[in-house]
């Protein structure tokens, strides 16, 4: 049986948006990975590793993963707490 986990991607620390972090992702669990002895790479016979799914929901991408007898691990994700600041907070002692 197939193995993948769903999850919301977090952004990048290149990002100053959250646009590509309202997908949910299903990314399939590698397996039987080794290192390569000549280059020192890591390579792998399953290629699923390179199949990424997005759906627009959780709904969605539990019910690809039912319909298609993959065994899934949801990782939920973290919420943020936004802090508002003011420029004058700089300067203004406590």
């Amino acid at each position: 049986m197939k193995k993948a986990r769903i999850y919301i991607p977090t952004k990048t620390a290149m990002q100053s948006g959250r646009g590509k972090t309202k997908k949910w992702v299903l990314e399939f669990v590698t397996k039987d990975t080794s290192i390569n002895p000549l280059m020192g790479w890591e390579s792998s016979t399953d290629t699923l590793e390179e199949v990424i799914l997005r759906f627009s929901s959780r709904e969605k991408a539990i019910e690809y993963a039912e319909s298609n007898d993959i065994s899934y691990k949801i990782i939920e994700p973290k919420k943020k707490e936004f802090v508002i600041k003011s420029y004058a907070d700089n300067f203004l002692k406590n």
